[in-house]
């Protein structure tokens, strides 16, 4: 990447858009209605297109000098928008059009705040290559973010001595929701914060948290703007908030419904020389791919996930909805890379097991607790998606309908995806017996954790 001044920003002020494709245009338009006099910003930009075989997906990020408001204690900063997760061109160069009823490429652009430093003339660019790492990952998962995600980054933003290590997701306070040519776009804006800030947003719910920021200036403030100096949690600088997150936590349990993360699954009731059983095998071989249907599943388990007042539901296997809030094309947090039937839905059976050795990498195990407190005790449902390959591991509650394992059969698996029941609530001693669980130490080399984990807390869906 490299740094420039490009004339597209003056040239579209000027009244030359005509010469600009439609969804750059729509982007500047909204950048200018909050930045007049910069319409021509210092913008990052990748030296190859990623269309033209480019590493870098986002072709621009602009960087703005915002001044903050005063009257609300908002601190100047230095504001940065993301080019490229959303269709600009609208020629399928690099997002297929699917019509301007649906999002646009992703259907969001990123966005982030970072606190000027006094003396500071330029903005720093290293925020240019977060979000292009951020990018990269989207574009090769084709998983899509959503206001209340969180990252685990585990490592300072900046690559300094930071505490600032991982990151949440909200919608940015400033700009607004806009419809294209090529579908409609939402900003997402990145919040840096604290390893214990980013394990409160996971054992409660990231909005909650991100709540708990606004309300402290120094950690964010009401725009959330990112103080890489900041060296204090919110509960170092407030101890009352614990307090309040322990008590969201005893109340509402957790809205992270479940993780990208190293997981598998073994099959302990058969000998490990049956080729032809369709249950996941361990880390490392090659587990067969989840249908269509069972990736829809799973996906609309998490969607209605989040319904804290209604009952938790798993769509029945036999479901063919789709959702239709992006196109098919488009992969949701659970879908694997390839759903294609490698073996056709209705010549999987659903299998009761008698005995799984479940295996997590050590970030993952560290969510156990959280899945259970958080998630079993207030009758949902919590899910493991392997970043390897297609495994799933969900536990469920009792009181999830539609789920396939049972009091009776509290292990049953379909295909590489496994379920497993509230075992304090609905099985044996005997059944608490047969579950083994592995956590693997950080010196395993299947243990390391993924350079970007992110959680699932989709709108709408507890």
């Amino acid at each position: 990447m490299d740094e420039m001044r490009p004339s597209s920003g003056a040239a579209a002020h000027l009244g030359l858009a005509s010469i600009f494709p439609p969804g750059l245009q729509a982007i500047y338009g909204e950048c200018r209605r909050l930045y007049p006099d910069q319409a021509n910003p210092l913008q990052v930009t990748a030296i190859v297109k990623y269309w033209l075989g480019g590493p870098d997906p986002l072709d621009y990020i602009s960087m703005y000098r915002n001044l903050g408001c005063p009257g609300q204690d908002v601190p100047e900063h230095w504001h940065y928008v993301s080019l490229g997760l959303s269709d600009l061109y609208g020629d399928n160069r690099v997002h297929e059009f699917t019509g301007q009823e649906g999002p646009s490429g992703f259907g969001f652009e990123l966005t982030f705040r970072l606190k000027r430093e006094a003396g500071e003339t330029a903005p720093p660019t290293w925020p240019a290559e977060l979000m292009q790492g951020l990018a990269r990952y989207v574009f090769q998962s084709e998983n899509t973010f959503c206001s209340g995600d969180h990252i685990s980054w585990h490592s300072p933003l900046d690559n300094s001595e930071s505490r600032i290590q991982h990151m949440l997701l909200t919608e940015d306070p400033q700009m607004q929701p806009m419809q294209t040519p090529f579908g409609h776009i939402s900003f997402l804006q990145i919040v840096g914060v604290c390893t214990e800030e980013l394990q409160a947003a996971q054992q409660w719910n990231g909005q909650g948290i991100l709540d708990l920021l606004r309300g402290v200036h120094i950690a964010g403030g009401p725009w959330l703007i990112t103080d890489m100096r900041r060296g204090e949690t919110i509960f170092d600088i407030d101890p009352h908030l614990q307090e309040r997150v322990d008590k969201g936590i005893e109340t509402d349990g957790s809205n992270l419904s479940g993780v990208s993360a190293k997981c598998a699954w073994d099959d302990l009731s058969r000998p490990p020389e049956d080729e032809d059983d369709s249950r996941s095998i361990c880390i490392g071989s090659q587990p067969r791919r989840l249908s269509d249907k069972d990736t829809e599943q799973i996906r609309e388990a998490l969607r209605k996930g989040l319904e804290i007042n209604s009952k938790s539901v798993l769509p029945p296997i036999s479901s063919q909805k789709h959702s239709h809030d992006r196109p098919q094309s488009r992969k949701d947090s659970l879908e694997s890379e390839s759903s294609a039937a490698i073996v056709p839905h209705e010549l999987v059976r659903t299998r009761q097991l008698e005995s799984v050795h479940l295996k997590f990498n050590q970030e993952s195990g560290t969510l156990l607790p959280l899945c259970l407190r958080g998630r079993l005790l207030h009758g949902r449902h919590f899910t493991y998606k392997s970043i390897n390959g297609d495994t799933a591991i969900t536990f469920v509650s009792t009181g999830v309908e539609g789920a396939f394992a049972t009091e009776e059969h509290p292990y049953a698996a379909h295909g590489p995806w496994l379920q497993v029941t509230d075992m304090a609530s609905s099985a044996s001693a005997e059944s608490v017996s047969s579950l083994q669980c592995t956590v693997l130490p950080v010196s395993h080399p299947d243990a390391s954790p993924a350079a970007l984990s992110r959680s699932w807390t989709p709108p709408g869906g507890g």
